[in-house]
């Protein structure tokens, strides 16, 4: 396997783009296989238990599942009971369901029809199951003993009953009216004191649903024209952040000194401590801004060749969506597939909360609990929720680099495959399933942990002292910045697979030989580029939310549009941040693929560049720069000097 080859091989072995096609990591799609087939099992056994149909049909509070007939439980009254007519479940308090702690403070009842009108009684309750045959009390409970009886007032729903409809395919009455949903949140959202602004801000999310949607398609089009634009307008907007970025260091820095000076001045005519100490920590804040500024300007002064590369990169991307435009929907699709799974695996784990058996509580109703090694089932879901979502986003991740590696290691344009984006699929379905088996993995092995940190700092959360706290933060944050590191590689890695057909841990070695060869460079493009496309997303949210602003000014059928506002903001910052990720990641795929050609050719005879000729024109104007400097040795020098290949 490719962890057991030595570097020198590596570093011996020419890249070949698209030369040889071949499968890699095979072990590992086996062992994901499997996994799949576990996830598999954990479905079928909650079915197979009849966790589906209690999810399906629902269940009471004794146990019987609802619509059919039911087997006693043990020490349970009211068990055991012929519900076949029954087909829905019926809470007698719905809107005091605590779904935090999974209980349920309400009796849940089934009950053959659903209140389709509010009662306001315990008349109207009896005059509907006299009525409708449907009885809303409690099994032991005789329609004529509901105004009669003193048990009632427990064994009766709490009234006004409101108005419900049966939840399709999941035979539960629902509340219509929309407030009882808002009295259901508050026991979610603990920060809301005040009840009447939550049905204020449901509301106005019901009333300004068209607004909303048509906000979400503007941020959707706004996002694809910043991909225009960027092409076109990416030398402009990098030099004027980076203008923007000295000028600031620089009144900053201006702005402490002048202060410091006036702050000397007083000082010496009110001889005080404070003053004294205040101008001692304005001091220290005027000679740091200025190290930080003198190490500004030498890392602009370094990395200014740099910057031309990203700007030539960030051109050549834009050319690259035009060759390639099916790369736009490529984030639909990927959110499209994870959709799906994550609704499966909800799904099943809602199975996995009604599978087991039957257990009287300290309230005397039924729950159901699995006991045994089958009670740790949930932890498998969750691993296998992690880890084939990041098999989904590395087969995208994987889909691009193909895609970009096609394109840039083709000569002619007009050669390329009709649809390079299917063929990249194709690749991967073919030939590379393994690879990205193993890099979600490795990825899934750093999350796991993190998780299992946070949710431990979670529950000691002002139990620990503050030494456990600050080790448990620090842990966490190393964890998270080793995740985005081995994600940062493993883009990579999936780059050298693209090109070579060689295994995951030959292309991250590969992948890194080539990333610290040309770490100025990656500096650059991590720092400028990324900080471009951020603001990219924030220019692409504020748009949004200020159009939102001025719409929702003008709806006067509600108060507060403050929840309508943060709902289209964050679905503009989502499709921003799907949008130009795709982007980045072109970006970091065009570099590496240009790092190669510049390390294997040189523009002679049998050893042509690959390269757009923007890139081109960057290679010679860096060429000509060092001649007239008369240092080809530098680290520019070195960067662009190609080696000579060992065959």
């Amino acid at each position: 396997m490719g962890c057991c080859s030595s570097a020198a091989q590596s570093s011996k072995r020419e890249w070949k783009p698209l030369e040889d096609h071949s499968c890699t990591d095979v072990p590992w799609l086996l062992l994901f296989i499997l996994f799949c087939v576990g996830m598999g099992f954990i479905c079928g056994f909650s079915i197979a238990t009849g966790a589906a149909a209690r999810l399906l049909s629902g269940y009471d509070s004794y146990g019987n599942i609802c619509g059919q007939k039911n087997v006693k439980v043990e020490g349970i009254v009211n068990s055991g009971l012929d519900l076949t007519q029954k087909k829905y479940v019926f809470f007698l308090d719905p809107c005091n369901i605590d779904i935090v702690h999974q209980k349920i403070k309400s009796l849940a009842l089934c009950v053959s029809a659903c209140p389709r009108k509010e009662l306001k009684t315990l008349a109207d309750v009896q005059k509907f199951a006299e009525t409708n045959g449907s009885t809303l009390c409690s099994y032991e409970l005789q329609p004529s003993e509901y105004t009669t009886d003193p048990r009632a007032a427990k064994l009766c729903p709490k009234y006004p009953v409101p108005e419900s409809a049966p939840i399709p395919f999941f035979h539960r009455c629902a509340p219509v009216n929309i407030s009882c949903y808002a009295k259901f949140a508050e026991a979610l959202i603990t920060f809301v004191s005040d009840s009447s602004v939550l049905h204020r801000l449901i509301s106005g999310v019901m009333t300004s649903k068209e607004i909303i949607m048509g906000l979400c398609l503007l941020s959707l089009v706004l996002s694809m024209i910043l991909m225009v634009i960027i092409r076109y307008i990416s030398r402009v907007l990098v030099w004027i952040l980076t203008i923007i970025v000295v000028l600031g260091s620089l009144g900053g820095t201006g702005v402490l000194w002048w202060l410091y000076a006036k702050q000397r001045i007083s000082a010496s005519a009110v001889e005080s401590q404070i003053a004294k100490e205040n101008l001692q920590a304005l001091l220290i804040y005027a000679i740091s801004a200025t190290v930080f500024t003198v190490i500004l300007f030498l890392i602009m002064l370094i990395m200014r060749k740099r910057v031309a590369l990203t700007i030539a990169l960030f051109h050549v991307a834009g050319k690259v969506f035009i060759h390639l435009p099916l790369l736009v929907f490529q984030p639909f699709w990927t959110f499209f597939v994870l959709i799906l799974f994550w609704t499966y695996w909800i799904t099943v784990l809602l199975f996995l909360g009604t599978t087991g058996n039957p257990v009287p509580n300290e309230e005397g109703f039924v729950e159901f609990r699995m006991v045994g090694p089958l009670k740790y089932m949930w932890w498998y879901h969750v691993v296998g929720l992690i880890w084939i979502s990041e098999f989904i986003l590395a087969c995208q991740q994987m889909t691009v680099a193909g895609a970009v590696v096609t394109y840039y290691f083709t000569r002619e344009k007009r050669n390329l495959p009709f649809t390079p984006i299917l063929a990249s699929v194709n690749r991967l379905v073919c030939y590379h399933l393994g690879t990205v088996a193993k890099g979600s993995f490795i990825i899934t092995l750093v999350k796991i942990p993190r998780m299992i940190l946070m949710y431990i700092h979670t529950q000691l959360k002002g139990k620990e002292n503050a030494c456990a706290r600050c080790m448990l933060k620090a842990c966490i944050c190393c964890l998270w910045c080793l995740e985005k590191c081995l994600t940062y590689l493993n883009q990579n890695a999936y780059t050298a697979t693209a090109i070579n057909s060689t295994n995951f841990c030959t292309s991250a070695k590969d992948a890194f030989v080539i990333l610290v060869e040309n770490a100025l460079r990656v500096a650059a493009i991590n720092t400028v580029g990324d900080f471009m496309l951020f603001l990219g997303k924030v220019l692409i949210v504020c748009s949004t939310g200020l159009a939102g602003i001025m719409l929702l000014n003008y709806q006067r059928d509600y108060t507060v549009w403050v929840l309508p506002l943060i709902i289209v903001c964050l679905f503009a910052f989502l499709v921003a941040h799907c949008f130009l990720s795709i982007y980045e990641m072109v970006v970091d795929v065009l570099f590496l693929c240009f790092a190669i050609d510049t390390k294997y050719n040189d523009g002679s005879p049998g050893r042509e560049f690959y390269m757009d000729k923007v890139l081109m024109e960057f290679v010679e104007n860096s060429r000509k720069s060092m001649k007239e400097a008369g240092r080809g040795g530098g680290a520019e020098g070195r960067e662009l000097k190609p080696m000579e290949s060992v065959s």
